[in-house]
């Protein structure tokens, strides 16, 4: 063989070996790639347990806010609807009083007086 046919078959041969170096690289990126998603579809998978402990924390922690703020509301509206039949019950003794003035006026329910005196 001469140096031409030499030069040629070297030639051939980069030609394959390269265009192989070409598809072993892309094949390398995609395996990297399908590496990269695997782990961190791993690390997800491995804090998915810890996130959920996470969430429940704050929900069991919102539960309770909620039902000390529920608690409360009822004691407020339980109170308000007890002076208002006590303001009810004072305004109805006053207008029978005021169709028959005899004596003195009624005196007020106690939550009335005790709302006048407090303001609570």
């Amino acid at each position: 063989m001469n140096v031409g046919e030499w030069a040629t078959v070297i030639g051939a041969a980069g030609s394959v070996l390269g265009g192989g170096g070409f598809f072993v690289a892309r094949a390398t990126v995609r395996a990297a790639k399908a590496t990269a998603a695997a782990t961190e579809a791993a690390a997800r998978a491995t804090a998915a347990p810890a996130q959920q402990a996470a969430d429940l924390a704050v929900l069991q922690a919102t539960v309770r806010r909620v039902d000390e703020e529920n608690g409360s509301l009822r004691g407020r509206v339980f109170r308000l609807e007890s002076l208002v039949r006590a303001f009810s019950s004072t305004v109805d003794e006053l207008y029978r009083w005021a169709k028959e003035p005899v004596g003195r006026p009624p005196a007020p329910h106690d939550l009335v007086e005790e709302y006048n005196r407090t303001g609570v």
